[in-house]
């Protein structure tokens, strides 16, 4: 390990918190685009999916592959290698006008997208332990802004010219972004004595007994679970209801940007001592959000204003819970925290993959107030382990 490490600066904090957010938008321009797209190359209907599915398989398979290399690997030397990846296959998906090219540029954008998780636990490397919640909690707001406002800038874009200079533009970004991460981030370097065989091996020993991971990952899963639904419903119910386009849509996304205020401030609780009241807090605020939910069931349009504030609120619990996960498992110490990151997004992206098939099919079968339930089920269940684990 780096015997003197960087001081982790205010501006310092900022660069890391705006590469996430650069990076991970990547990951989610195609998800309003993926019918146009799909139509410009020749791709079926049924298989449009394919471009999110395979751009998230691709970032499940960098989590577990390399997002592991953290806790081996010199620290910038990975983030900007991963992130070369990254660009590449930006900049073959923008080239792209076959289906096939674009679809293992998809792959690979999800693979070079995880540098961003690599980047957080380098963060909590850097800072010193009494601020390390809240460094943690700023990069994680810039990571939660570049989700979400990715999905209107495509629209926003492609509206304007086409999805190819969506990609162009991101490929820009990745440039840019990675020239300043070669000359702005510092060295750390990992304890030695590992091998990537060993690292591997471990993650399955280091879910089983670290019992920190075991409840932050159960709670989290639900929580991103119920979040999954809500922005996979959503956009069903507007166009139903309202007629709101794509564009429209991915407009009202942007309120979720409100939410990431959370982050910042769910580290400094953690920091401050107080995890455990800051995530049942947490969790009271996606079961508000859902419960809100259940008020903009019909057509009026003061409704809209409810549903936005169901988002904002139940945005604001989740970005806040995954910080107090996140916080709580960089304290374990510096050995594991890039492995343990890593099983913490996997499980919990799970999670993800699985509210967003129950929220679709509990609106297809019962409706709005269906999907509605169906999310509260699920912070009910990430309570009721909250509670039951109460003094553990």
């Amino acid at each position: 390990m780096s015997p003197n490490p960087p001081e982790m600066t205010r501006a310092l904090n900022l660069f890391f918190a705006l590469a996430c957010g650069v990076v991970v938008a990547n990951l989610y321009y195609a998800q309003p685009l993926a019918g146009p797209i799909a139509a410009s190359l020749g791709l079926p209907p049924a298989h449009a999916g394919l471009i999110v599915t395979l751009t998230q398989l691709g970032y499940a398979l960098g989590l577990v592959l390399l997002v592991p290399l953290g806790d081996l690997v010199e620290n910038r030397r990975l983030v900007v290698s991963i992130l070369v990846l990254g660009t590449l296959a930006v900049a073959a998906a923008a080239l792209s006008t076959h289906p096939g090219p674009f679809l293992l540029a998809c792959l690979a954008i999800g693979i070079g997208s995880v540098s961003v998780q690599v980047l957080v636990p380098f963060a909590a490397h850097l800072a010193p332990e009494a601020s390390r919640g809240r460094v943690v909690g700023n990069v994680m707001s810039g990571l939660m802004v570049g989700i979400m406002l990715a999905r209107p800038v495509g629209s926003l874009i492609a509206s304007v010219s086409s999805w190819h200079v969506v990609f162009v533009v991101a490929t820009v970004l990745m440039v840019a972004i990675g020239v300043a991460m070669r000359i702005r981030l510092p060295r750390w370097e990992p304890e030695p004595g590992h091998s990537y065989g060993s690292l591997l091996a471990s993650l399955a020993g280091l879910l089983w007994r670290t019992k920190v991971l075991q409840r932050r990952a159960f709670y989290h899963f639900f929580l991103f679970g119920a979040f999954s639904l809500f922005w996979t419903v959503t956009p069903l119910w507007l166009a139903q209801n309202f007629g709101i386009g794509q564009a429209g849509i991915a407009l009202f996304a942007l309120i979720g940007v409100a939410g990431t205020i959370a982050a910042p401030l769910a580290g400094r609780l953690a920091d401050a001592g107080h995890t455990r009241i800051a995530t049942f807090g947490a969790m009271i605020c996606v079961a508000t959000g859902l419960s809100l939910c259940l008020l903009a069931g019909g057509t009026e349009h003061w409704r809209l204003g409810v549903l936005a504030l169901a988002g904002v609120v139940l945005d604001f619990g989740v970005s806040g819970n995954l910080v107090l996960g996140q916080r709580a498992l960089f304290a374990l110490g510096p050995a594991t925290r890039a492995r343990l990151n890593g099983l913490y997004l996997a499980v919990f992206f799970l999670g993800g993959a699985c509210g967003s098939a129950l929220g679709g099919w509990a609106y297809g079968s019962g409706g709005w107030a269906a999907a509605v339930g169906t999310g509260l089920g699920l912070v009910g269940v990430a309570l009721a382990a909250f509670a039951l684990w109460r003094g553990a």
